[in-house]
């Protein structure tokens, strides 16, 4: 039996989405972030040494990182579901499924980060860090931001999904970091990515993860 080891939040939900695309049998092991420092409980440590989520056992397996989970899971349950036939669609596919978080996730993360400095900056020291990060968002993230989105909804203009004509597991890589742009305002101008996110929230087994997994907030 597959177990989720769940962190409320986080990117453990489109493996919860993955396996109910995908009709697998599965228990959920739920953990909570802290409240204050919104960081994973330590009790994740004891599945895998970084202790974050998502991470999978099954049986004696210990599977963490979201494009490995996703490959291991459609590879060996999949039956040729959620994945291209076509090696042209292949090579889209597994180019998709990395690119999620090797290029996209960065400079999200980034403007995170910057925005939490500036919230949490001592009021005497507040002008000096905004002229920092705002130096940084102007030169830097704002526009890998740009430049990011626009490849993705360009993309999205050419194909229905990510890796070609049909839905596939890159799509649900993909999910969050098209949703942590549409959460934080980067969508606005971007039709094709919000068509995508429209169709993905509608899926049965999307719906069918949220149930699941509980309630769920980009961070």
């Amino acid at each position: 039996m597959i177990t989720l080891h769940h962190l409320n939040n986080s990117r453990s939900q489109r493996i919860l989405w993955l396996m109910e695309e995908l009709g697998l049998p599965y228990e959920i092991k739920r953990y909570q972030r802290n409240k204050v420092t919104m960081l994973a409980p330590p009790e994740l440590k004891a599945i895998h040494p970084l202790g974050k989520s998502p991470v999978i056992t099954d049986g004696d397996l210990v599977i963490a990182e979201s494009g490995a989970i996703v490959e291991y899971l459609v590879n060996k349950y999949g039956q040729g579901r959620l994945k291209p036939s076509s090696e042209k669609e292949q090579l889209r596919y597994t180019y998709w499924l990395h690119y999620a978080e090797g290029s996209a996730m960065p400079p999200l993360l980034l403007a995170l980060i910057f925005n939490k400095i500036d919230a949490n900056a001592p009021f005497l020291v507040k002008p000096i860090t905004s002229k920092i990060t705002g130096t940084v968002r102007d030169m830097f993230i704002n526009p890998q931001l740009k430049t990011h989105f626009d490849f993705m909804e360009s993309e999205l203009t050419k194909n229905n999904w990510f890796a070609g004509t049909e839905f596939s597991a890159a799509d649900i890589q993909m999910s969050f970091p098209v949703e942590a742009a549409e959460s934080r305002g980067y969508l606005s101008e971007r039709p094709k990515l919000k068509e995508y996110l429209n169709k993905i929230h509608s899926r049965p087994a999307y719906q069918k993860a949220l149930e699941r997994g509980g309630e769920y907030h980009i961070i």
